[in-house]
């Protein structure tokens, strides 16, 4: 699993404006430039928060996904979807 690409490309959603320009033009494209399992690629383009807590990526850096609305995310959505993630699933792999 890539936990690091994932907190990576959180991180780089919030401080990067061509970044997350790139993700919302051709998500599927940008995400190919990671090192990404196809779960987590599936999960991503999904906005499956939940699936990418419980694969280990940092709940700080997920929220970002949601306040710059990528990956079909808006912050209602994510805090819905983030709600059904259990306590303890989210530790690193």
């Amino acid at each position: 699993m890539s936990v690091y690409e994932i907190n990576r490309i959180c991180y780089l959603v919030a401080h990067d404006d061509e970044f997350r320009g790139r993700l919302r033009t051709d998500p599927r494209r940008q995400l190919d430039e990671f090192a990404l399992t196809e779960p987590e690629r599936a999960a991503l383009l999904a906005g499956d928060v939940r699936a990418l807590y419980d694969r280990g990526a940092h709940p700080v850096l997920l929220v970002r996904l949601g306040t710059h609305r990528v990956l079909g995310l808006t912050p209602e959505l994510y805090a819905e979807r983030i709600r059904t993630a259990r306590p303890g699933n989210g530790e690193q792999k």
